[in-house]
């Protein structure tokens, strides 16, 4: 991806129809941090690299959960952090696995969604790996 963290917030800004950069930058922090507790090793630190430093600090620095979420709970964690309902929450949730998807190529992407239970794929706009 490589690109700025103006760039990025645009583009979940865009993607979960957010009113500004501020609210797409409340969306990114409230998912990474989950997500970076749910990854582990280089498929963590290979996308954190691949985002803005401030975002991928994010992911990285991530405290590991103590076990996996389903893709509701995955959803549900984020709506606890947002106070968001769980439509609002999906919405946050997809925007920006959406758009980290975007910036992965096919292998990392799948090295990640390995890492996750099954039924994370659609978060991330994709299919489930075979």
């Amino acid at each position: 991806m490589n690109t700025s963290l103006e760039e990025l917030l645009d583009q979940v800004r865009e993607r979960g129809d957010f009113i500004d950069r501020q609210q797409a930058a409340g969306a990114v922090e409230n998912v990474l941090v989950i997500l970076g507790a749910h990854l582990v090793g280089d498929d963590r630190t290979d996308l954190a690299r691949l985002l803005p430093q401030q975002c991928g600090a994010l992911l990285a620095d991530a405290e590991p959960a103590s076990e996996p979420l389903t893709a509701t709970e995955f959803v549900d964690a984020v709506a606890s952090r947002t106070g968001d309902d769980t439509a609002g929450a999906r919405r946050t949730v997809t925007a920006v696995l959406g758009t980290l998807a975007e910036a992965a190529d096919d292998a990392l992407l799948r090295r990640i969604l390995i890492q996750l239970p099954p039924g994370h794929a659609g978060l991330f706009g994709c299919t489930e790996p075979g």
